[in-house]
């Protein structure tokens, strides 16, 4: 064989062996977008399920709400009242079902400060009316002054805001 033939032989083999290596590396880096996909597609699978009941939720929150309510307006001779007691263990029931779904109730207090992550301003109080509540350093200011609704998160994350009105 002819040293021509043999470098043209050479020079094939190592485009040959180059293209080999280039499509080894196209096919790992298939192999690895595969895996990614696969990890980034059971993460939203996941994501997907712990959130999947949120429409129900979200519906069911105002029957909930409701049945907290009526109870802010029982009068005393009636808090013993065996219908009561029933209407009772159906709202504890309630929340417990809700619990055991991962719904927390975000429930804030008068003189919290105001925080728009889990918060929602329905109303600041006019600056006439922060005038008489304020003091003089201020410290009052961004401080929730009533709460109108509690809020609900869903895994930890906020999906119906607690209404406040803030100073």
């Amino acid at each position: 064989m002819s040293k021509e033939k043999k470098d043209n032989k050479k020079l094939e083999f190592e485009k040959l062996q180059k293209q080999c290596e280039e499509y080894l590396n196209g096919w790992k880096r298939s192999q690895a977008d595969y895996e990614n996909f696969k990890k980034q597609s059971e993460k939203e699978k996941q994501e997907f399920v712990k959130f999947a009941n949120l429409n129900l939720i979200i519906n069911l929150i105002p029957v909930y709400n409701n049945l907290k309510h009526s109870f802010r307006h029982l009068t005393d001779d009636l808090q013993n009242n065996d219908w009561v007691i029933g209407v009772k263990h159906i709202k504890n029931q309630f929340k417990k079902i809700l619990e055991q779904n991962n719904v927390e109730e975000i429930i804030p207090k008068e003189g919290d400060e105001f925080n728009a992550e889990i918060h929602e301003a329905v109303k600041e109080i006019e600056k006439g009316e922060i005038e008489k509540l304020r003091d003089k350093n201020n410290k009052n200011k961004n401080k929730i002054s009533k709460i109108i609704s509690c809020g609900y998160k869903l895994n930890g994350k906020v999906f119906l805001p607690a209404k406040v009105i803030v100073k």
